[in-house]
C-alpha cells in the first residue's frame, strides 16, 4: 500500500522512507506540504499518509483539514507525526482530522503498529465504498421490468408468480418505479358512450 510522508527534515523523510519499505510499503516522499497537497489531488492518491505538523508551504494541520473536507480524499488514514506534546497541540490535531498523533521522538514499533491499523481501516472503507456502489447499481436495476409478463388477453390482468391475477397497473407499479394517472383514451369513450346510451 502507499504511504504519503509529509516532512521537511531530510533525515527523518530517509528513516521513514527505509522503514517504511522494510515493513512492506510503498513510500511517496514531500519534503513540504505544498507537495504533499499535489500527491493527494493527484491521481490515485495514498490510502495512507504521515504528516508533520510544521513544514514550509501547507502545514500538517491544514492539510488534515482539506482532506476531511474533499470527499474523494476524505477515508485517507492520517497520521501526524510531530514534536508538539502539549495536551491541547494533541486535541487540536485529532479535531482537526487526523487518526493518529504520535509525539517525536518516536517508537518505530508503536508507528508500525498504527500504520497495520490505518491499513485494515482503510481496507474497510474502500470494501464499504465498494459494497455501496455495487447496492446503488443493484438498486438501479431492480425496479426494471423484464421478461415474459402473463397477460390475459381478455381482462389484460397480469398473473403473477403465485397465480393470482392483478390489474396491470398495479403490477407494473409493484415491479418498476412507474406512477399512473387514469384516464379515458377517445375510442374508449366513444364505446362507453354507446354502452350507456349516451
Amino acid at each position: 500500500m502507499r504511504v504519503l510522508i509529509a516532512d521537511d527534515d531530510a533525515t527523518l523523510r530517509y528513516g521513514l522512507s527505509v522503514q517504511l519499505q522494510k515493513w512492506g510499503y510503498e513510500p511517496v516522499v514531500c519534503e513540504d506540504g505544498d507537495a504533499a497537497r499535489t500527491v493527494l489531488l493527484g491521481e490515485l492518491p495514498p490510502r495512507l499518509a504521515i504528516l508533520d505538523w510544521s513544514m514550509p508551504g501547507v502545514d500538517g494541520i491544514a492539510l488534515c483539514r482539506e482532506i476531511r473536507a474533499t470527499p474523494s480524499l476524505a477515508s485517507i488514514y492520517v497520521v501526524l507525526l510531530t514534536a508538539r506534546d502539549r495536551l491541547d497541540e494533541i486535541v487540536a490535531g485529532l479535531e482537526q482530522g487526523a487518526d493518529e498523533y504520535i509525539v517525536k521522538p518516536f517508537e518505530w514499533d508503536v508507528l508500525r503498529a498504527r500504520l497495520q491499523s490505518g491499513v485494515r481501516i482503510a481496507q474497510l472503507q474502500q470494501s464499504l465504498a465498494q459494497r455501496v456502489e455495487e447496492l446503488q447499481t443493484a438498486l438501479a436495476t431492480v425496479k426494471q421490468l423484464s421478461g415474459l409478463l402473463p397477460i390475459c388477453a381478455y381482462c389484460k390482468r397480469i398473473r403473477r408468480d403465485d397465480n393470482y391475477w392483478q390489474q396491470l397497473e398495479t403490477y407494473i407499479a409493484e415491479h418498476s418505479e412507474a406512477d399512473f394517472s387514469h384516464g379515458v383514451c377517445p375510442p374508449c369513450l366513444e364505446k362507453a358512450k354507446k354502452e350507456f346510451g349516451l
